[in-house]
């Protein structure tokens, strides 16, 4: 007999060998297609395992991150299953869960069409009404290997090799069999409602150098109800896509001819990212931020130095002048830290907060750019916060304080990850726990709920990360919080203390919206290009409809100008409708059209972007009403 605790629930003494399944109903868990999966002492367990030592279960719901990627994870292999059964002679890759759904990797000679994925599908629900078990099998690794090897999957055996276990875990449904750690659903019954989603390219192991593979994508949910809703959602998004909206709004463009991940601003745009540079400098001047400015370019002794040459060389640029190599900047911090040893600080300085609007150069992968969000050329608002050790939470929690201000003028909810260090690091155990408890003494003094993600830590220290939800609440990473011991060691930083001795501080690297290029496809997409009106490049468009008044409306464009609204006037010999029409396409605020009633009462007759009108409305009461929209919106408290 055996002791099983139900995490936070009874407990029970059982036959050892149950399954999990038949332990989760005598405790009174139903397992009705709601509970998938298990842990047992925090190890992922099918319903299916059998359980042979004391432990405490912690059932996997069907309505948890952990639930769903189990779904999504099993439906992959369902998909897999049916491409190798259409598709003879097809190799496959990975096929893990994401955030969004799953994928599967295929080598394979032809690229997949539109029409394979409605075949592919077809498939995948005979597999469905088979409801096949998936059956959990550990095996000698030479054993998996020679399987592998026999059914010529080159990509599985590569995988193999890798793994420094003797043993490995095999998964099969029906006669498919992969190569996975699990778990799944119990069968392929389970698999209800899923959609592929799309088709593209992928280099193995995301290296250019490798083979290039055909990824489909797909989702699955638990229920039909929400797997429309997501299908719904997907259409929005592609309808808010900012590579879309940017061309279509002149905001700016990525053009082959110079470069893949550089971006050109166009009018429009360069003026969108100017308010949002002039608003974070405000911000930041109020809380007692200083501006400074480090060089695009350092000398490589101080990336070796600082660690990037070890840690980060892979994602640097370099260029030699004069004999000397040099590392084109990918972080801010090596100058901010110069700017600090420039001369010799006391105690009674500090904290010392050092912020940039630094642009960084770093080399991604041309399979992972994307539009804004993914480019190899980015501007950060970057900031180091040099304290004394007895500083630091209450820096983090003035940075926590900055965050949720800043989020909720521009509309954002967000959600919080703690990250500890990676295998990849530098520094101390001690300073890693000092750094790593700094950061969550503030959390839980902020009160604030928080997932952990082990080993996903910056090389230098744990950090703090905030994922913005949009609109369609999808997750955006922006505002990180790295709390650092390291660098202030290897740059001998030091501060004079009130006994006169010489100390160690700790430097806060931080950034509040992040890359500002992400930002801005965000901010894209968020607002679908319909910008409120303290953000819109263009707040009011005027629409003459004859020549008769063109000498009004140009009267009007100065006197809005002279208030610092920005405005344009379209004098082009075309109809009403037409000029309506593409104002509303580029999305301005405001639309006023001017006749011959508007120019003998001089008055305007201006339309929002709704479609409400607001008739007869004097010039300065329209001023007064655009003046109060073009401040910044002042956030609840």
């Amino acid at each position: 007999m055996i002791n099983i605790n139900l995490e936070n629930g009874p407990s029970a003494e059982v036959e050892e060998g149950r399954t999990v399944a038949e332990i989760l109903k005598d405790l009174g868990v139903g397992t009705d297609r709601q509970i998938v999966a298990a842990k047992a002492n925090g190890d992922l367990l099918d319903l299916s395992a059998s359980l042979t030592r004391d432990c405490t279960i912690t059932p996997i719901g069907l309505d948890t991150p952990e639930g769903l990627d189990i779904l999504r994870h099993s439906t992959s292999h369902v998909m897999a299953e049916a491409v190798r059964t259409l598709f003879p002679g097809v190799k496959i890759a990975i096929g893990p869960a994401i955030e969004a759904g799953f994928y599967y990797d295929f080598d394979t000679k032809e690229p997949f069409t539109p029409e394979d994925l409605a075949r592919i599908e077809a498939k995948m629900a005979e597999l469905v009404a088979r409801d096949l078990p998936f059956v959990r099998q550990e095996v000698p690794k030479d054993e998996a290997l020679r399987l592998f090897k026999e059914e010529g999957e080159d990509y599985k055996v590569e995988l193999l090799q890798e793994i420094p276990q003797d043993r490995v875990s095999l998964y099969r449904q029906g006669d498919f069999v992969d190569l996975c750690r699990g778990p799944h659903v119990p069968s392929t019954g389970w698999l209800k409602a899923f959609k592929l989603t799309g088709i593209s390219g992928a280099y193995w192991r995301g290296d250019e150098r490798n083979a290039m593979l055909q990824r489909i994508y797909g989702t699955a949910f638990p229920t039909r109800e929400e797997l429309e809703r997501h299908l719904e959602l997907i259409e929005e998004a592609k309808r808010r896509d900012h590579r879309k909206l940017g061309r279509e709004l002149g905001l700016f463009s990525i053009e082959d001819e110079a470069g893949a991940g550089l971006v050109i601003y166009h009018p429009k745009g360069a003026l969108l990212r100017t308010f949002i540079e002039d608003f974070e400098r405000r911000q930041h001047l109020k809380r007692g931020y200083q501006i400074v400015m480090g060089p695009q370019m350092l000398k490589a002794d101080l990336w070796e130095r600082s660690g990037h040459m070890e840690n980060y060389r892979e994602h640097m640029y370099f260029t030699e002048v004069e004999g000397q190599m040099y590392g084109i900047k990918p972080m801010n911090c090596v100058a901010h830290m110069l700017i600090y040893k420039s001369r010799v600080r006391s105690y009674r300085e500090l904290p010392l907060r050092f912020f940039e609007l630094g642009t960084v150069l770093r080399h991604e992968r041309s399979g992972v750019l994307h539009g804004l969000t993914r480019v190899r050329q980015f501007t950060q608002d970057d900031a180091h916060i040099i304290c004394t050790p007895e500083q630091v939470e209450s820096e983090i929690l003035g940075v926590l304080d900055f965050v949720a201000e800043v989020m909720a003028i521009f509309g954002f909810e967000y959600e919080v990850e703690l990250s500890t260090r990676p295998e990849k690091s530098i520094g101390s155990d001690a300073d890693w726990d000092l750094a790593t408890n700094a950061l969550i003494g503030a959390l839980n003094t902020k009160g604030l709920p928080y997932h952990i993600c082990e080993g996903e830590g910056a090389f230098y220290g744990p950090k703090i990360d905030i994922k913005l939800k949009d609109a369609l609440q999808r997750r955006w990473q922006c505002a990180t919080i790295q709390c650092d011991f390291t660098l202030p060691e290897r740059f001998d930083l030091t501060y004079v203390g009130a006994d006169g001795n010489r100390h160690r501080p700790v430097m806060l690297h931080r950034v509040i919206l992040g890359s500002l290029e992400r930002f801005l496809g965000v901010l894209i997409e968020h607002y679908a290009g319909a910008f409120p009106v303290w953000l819109a490049p263009v707040q009011v468009i005027l629409l003459p409809i004859t020549d008769r008044v063109h000498a009004y409306a140009q009267e009007v464009a100065d006197m809005l100008i002279a208030e610092d609204l920005r405005v344009e006037a379209d004098f082009r010999p075309e109809t009403l409708r037409y000029k309506i029409r593409e104002a509303q396409l580029q999305k301005i605020p405001y639309m006023v059209v001017i006749g011959d009633r508007e120019a003998e009462s001089r008055t305007l007759s201006p339309r929002l972007r709704d479609g409400t009108e607001l008739k007869g409305l004097a010039i300065d009461a329209f001023v007064a009403r655009l003046r109060e929209e073009s401040q910044v919106p002042t956030p609840k408290s």
